[in-house]
């Protein structure tokens, strides 16, 4: 546990714990929660117990705007998602109004998002709710989307019946009891595409100049403010850049910006129109903070309060933003899924237990693939209700965890919270198992942190941590442990291939440690995601990489939203070869056969083997029987990704 106080508070950084007068309401700081959809909602779009947990979790921890995302004004053309919030449901009013209670009562301003997705309606779906050709999809003009969806131009008609709705939705909002709202005018959806010359090819009073493509916008502005009043805050959010030829350009997204300054009260710049999701929502492989820049370049040009968003979970910068006055408020999404107490933290000085998001992309790709909302790294993500009715643990055990991965050191930390005295023993010198393998890899400098904060929130809960101790049937029986939590993990993969053993191999689990051996010329022997990644990270350092892979898709393990921006990134800087099966490590390099049975010599200095995982098992087995509980979990199970880990390490301490 922390010593208690013994010196006058003062914040570690004080800029960024500043609270902020808008209007009729005040921030408590500068940190607030971007919007991030809940998709576990009701078929017909309100609001469950689970959702409003979800975000009652982030104003639980300490951030000064909560703003609720996907409330559509028009569920029959402007549903992007399978199931989103139904502004034109009257039956919403009541989950609306549990939300806005829900976060209020921590102190944070609740807020919550208008959208319409125009001419992207129902572009992201699954497929048994699909509305097929049923759906009539609105947007600037008539047009056919590659999918061959058809979309029907809107007239004056539809563009009154549409700025109606979002008066309708702005009026239920404000009587749900909500703070403020926030407009969504960027990201491709409807006002976007409006806006954006690539999508707005009108010659009428909302197509051709700035003036006009903005006027949807400050029309639906005008009718949101004559249905909540000049007293409730309104944000607009808006994209300052497109990533196409003929799109949105910042120096327009300026000029925009002193066209609604006057109309709105925070102006939320973020980037990207829908085609470019690395952009709006920045990879691993961008900087932190990639597009804090358009926010501080439009700031220079208004006189209301800039918010910014992405890639933002660091302290330090953050603190940096406000200061040097790139922007008022700092906003996140991602990063609170993995740390929804990072704003207390911040304001508590506790900025060394902030677990620090990833950005992996598994949050976003299981939407896509189950219709949930999952954090890698925090395993309550999505279970926030549930959280709630967790039985505390019956009696203190003593609980002898064996293995310091990402499953060990989870598993060891949830039992210690619930009050059991937890050992954790490690055969190695650090934390952090088959992570470490990345430590010297840029795009993966969140993995290190994340085991050293991991380390630390151990040592608070009071983990008794033993490094170079290996966890034998004979130890666990001196021990005589309660529960035994075997989490061992995996080793490197090595198929039966002659000169795998060679000094000119070097194993991707040990990367790592030997990088200096690593020559410029480099084949990766395997092309799942471990074998990309290091073949990518090899080669933005200047090596010759060439990726081998039996069978015709790279990374097959990769997530849909991680795999794209990858295999871009492979594109444009290494060599592919697929369709090939390794025979022999020669001293010249790696010699293939492909599909026809012919020979081919890839010539390299070192051979990386990325032939995935074998799980150890052979400990595994020795250790069960030896204590009245043992739980399996981890690399030692099955290979998976990090999250995979983290999930049955948390529920089978839950179990203890």
């Amino acid at each position: 546990m922390r010593a208690l106080q013994t010196k006058p508070y003062t914040p570690d950084y004080p800029r960024l714990c500043a609270p902020l007068r808008v209007g009729p309401v005040t921030l408590r700081n500068r940190m607030c929660s971007a919007p991030m959809g809940f998709p576990d909602l009701t078929a017909d779009g309100c609001l469950t117990e689970g959702a409003i947990a979800f975000y009652e979790n982030r104003a639980r921890g300490g951030a000064a705007i909560v703003t609720i995302s996907e409330a559509v004004v028009d569920y029959t053309h402007g549903k992007s998602h399978g199931r989103l919030i139904n502004l034109q449901n009257p039956d919403v009013l009541a989950s609306l109004t549990n939300a806005a209670r829900a976060i209020k009562r921590h102190g944070a301003l609740a807020s919550i998002e208008l959208n319409h997705s125009g001419m992207l309606s129902e572009f992201d779906v699954i497929e048994s709710e699909r509305a097929g050709d049923k759906l009539e999809h609105w947007g600037p003009v008539d047009t056919t989307l590659p999918n061959g969806s058809f979309v029907r131009g809107m007239t004056r008609e539809m563009i009154a019946e549409t700025l109606a709705l979002f008066a309708k939705g702005a009026a239920m909002v404000k009587r749900a009891g909500f703070d403020m709202l926030m407009l969504h005018a960027g990201h491709g959806w409807l006002i976007h595409q409006f806006l954006s010359p690539l999508t707005n090819t009108r010659t009428d009073e909302y197509g051709g100049s700035l003036e006009n493509r903005s006027r949807l916008c400050l029309e639906i502005i005008d009718a949101i403010r004559s249905a909540v009043g000049r007293g409730f805050p309104i944000e607009l959010r808006f994209s300052a850049m497109e990533n196409a030829a003929g799109g949105v350009t910042l120096e327009q997204a300026i000029e925009f910006a002193k066209l609604v300054q006057d109309k709105v009260d925070i102006l939320h710049v973020s980037a990207g129109g829908e085609p470019d999701f690395g952009v709006t929502h920045p990879p691993m492989f961008a900087e932190p903070g990639v597009n804090v820049k358009y926010a501080a370049e439009i700031k220079k040009h208004v006189h209301i309060p800039v918010a910014t968003v992405g890639a933002l979970n660091e302290p330090e910068q953050m603190e940096e933003i406000i200061a040097s006055g790139k922007a008022d408020i700092v906003c996140m999404a991602r990063a609170l899924l993995a740390d929804p107490e990072l704003p207390k933290k911040v304001e508590q000085n506790r900025a060394d237990e902030i677990l620090r998001c990833i950005r992996c992309f598994v949050c976003h790709a299981e939407r896509m693939l189950t219709q949930t909302r999952v954090c890698a790294l925090n395993p309550e993500i999505g279970r926030e209700y549930e959280a709630k009715f967790a039985k505390p643990a019956t009696a203190s055990k003593r609980v002898l965890v064996a293995g310091g991965g990402p499953g060990g050191v989870q598993c060891a930390l949830t039992a210690a919270q619930r009050g059991h005295k937890v050992t954790l023993c490690e055969k190695s010198g650090r934390l952090g198992g088959n992570l470490n393998c990345e430590t010297n890899v840029p795009f993966k400098s969140a993995f290190p942190k994340y085991t050293a904060t991991m380390k630390r929130r151990l040592e608070l809960a009071g983990v008794e941590i033993r490094l170079n101790t290996e966890v034998t049937p004979e130890l666990v029986r001196w021990f005589a442990p309660d529960a035994l939590m075997v989490a061992l993990g995996a080793e490197a993969a090595v198929p039966p291939i002659p000169g795998l053993d060679g000094d000119n191999v070097v194993l991707g689990t040990e990367l790592d440690l030997s990088e200096e051996k690593v020559g410029r010329r480099v084949v990766v022997l395997g092309g799942g995601m471990v074998g990309c990644e290091s073949g990518l990270h090899l080669a933005l350092k200047g090596h010759k990489v060439t990726i081998v892979e039996m069978q015709d898709k790279l990374a097959p393990d990769a997530n849909p939203r991680h795999r794209p921006i990858l295999m871009k990134l492979l594109d444009e800087h290494t060599t592919v070869r697929t369709g090939l099966t390794a025979k022999k490590v020669t001293p010249e390099g790696l010699l293939c056969t492909d599909k026809r049975g012919e020979e081919v010599l890839l010539q390299a200095d070192t051979v990386l083997c990325a032939a995935g995982l074998k799980p150890l098992r052979d400990g595994v087995d020795a250790l069960r029987g030896t204590a009245p509980i043992v739980e399996v979990i981890g690399d030692c199970v099955k290979p998976d990704i990090i999250r995979g880990a983290t999930f049955r390490a948390y529920h089978a301490a839950l179990d203890i």
